[in-house]
């Protein structure tokens, strides 16, 4: 790995390993959850600034989004640390394999988070005030999974909570749009997470925590289409809303065609291909975030 080499120029062989657990516990080798994330707020960011962000409040937002989920990782290991060893997709983490302390965890989680407290110093008060419900439902979410039946509703909210945030840096109010697209985020961190858990679904039967891919049963392939398809009607809205042009409607048919071949093949079951279209969702995100700049700067 050519960052630990250049590390280990620097820094004693001790810590470097220590350093290379750490990034292994915040998922520095998986951007995916990063991206899943930071689309969204990307999306806010544009349509609340109609395509002129500014500097400040994106890079704050980019920065934030990073640590904010690295934090959510170190939790969720946290929380799982009894169990991750018992799933085969997860058995390698670091907790699962003995190579990271209760105590360490929760001074890297504290630094992640006061490490992203500073990127809200240069935003106001509204956007200070909404990060307290976004930070609680980062923390609590992997919690979830022990008694509420749809725990990735749940990290629907917290993924989705960047929205208003970004309304907020932008505008200093939280508007009825905000709440538009806050509301189709949701539902296609729905879509996408059950088919992550749709992995995990032996596993997690096993072990006996629950998952929206154990709640639905044999109608999982059915919800995560029908999330897929009220997310889709939702950045339709949203299009109308904000009175799209063109280049926004042309990734539509796009985002529709790849929703279909998800439903190709999710509906087989198979552990590991729910796992790529699970990826695959990036793309999503990406295009509707191509979309919204390319509107603007259509009509600019």
């Amino acid at each position: 790995m050519n960052i630990k080499r250049l590390l280990l120029k620097f820094l004693p062989r001790y810590v470097v390993g220590r350093l290379c657990v750490y990034g292994r516990l915040m998922r520095m080798e998986k951007p995916i959850g990063t991206l899943l994330l930071l689309w969204p707020t990307f999306w806010a960011l544009w349509i609340a600034s109609e395509g002129l962000p500014d500097f400040t409040i994106l890079l704050a937002f980019t920065l934030g989004t990073f640590l904010m989920r690295s934090a959510g990782c170190v939790v969720n290991d946290f929380a799982d640390r009894d169990i991750d060893g018992a799933v085969a997709r997860t058995n390698q983490r670091p907790f699962a394999q003995g190579l990271v302390t209760k105590s360490e965890a929760l001074l890297l989680l504290l630094i992640l988070c006061l490490l992203a407290a500073l990127c809200l110093l240069p935003l106001n008060r509204l956007t200070w005030l909404m990060s307290l419900p976004a930070l609680f439902l980062a923390i609590t979410y992997p919690f979830t999974k022990r008694f509420f039946p749809l725990p990735q509703f749940y990290l629907g909210l917290a993924f989705s909570f960047g929205i208003p945030m970004a309304f907020a840096a932008v505008t200093d109010s939280v508007p009825p749009l905000a709440w538009l697209i806050f509301a189709a985020n949701v539902l296609w961190t729905l879509a996408y997470d059950t088919i992550y858990a749709m992995a995990d679904k032996e596993d997690d039967l096993k072990i006996g925590i629950k998952t929206s891919a154990i709640t639905f049963g044999h109608h999982d392939v059915s919800a995560v289409m029908l999330c897929h398809f009220w997310f889709t009607v939702l950045m339709m809205v949203l299009g109308w809303q904000i009175g799209a042009s063109w280049p926004y409607w042309l990734v539509l048919p796009l985002v529709v065609y790849w929703q279909w071949q998800q439903y190709q093949v999710i509906k087989t079951r198979d552990r590991w291909a729910c796992f790529r279209v699970f990826l695959e969702n990036n793309r999503i995100g990406l295009a509707w975030f191509f979309a919204i700049v390319a509107h603007y700067l259509w009509i600019s």
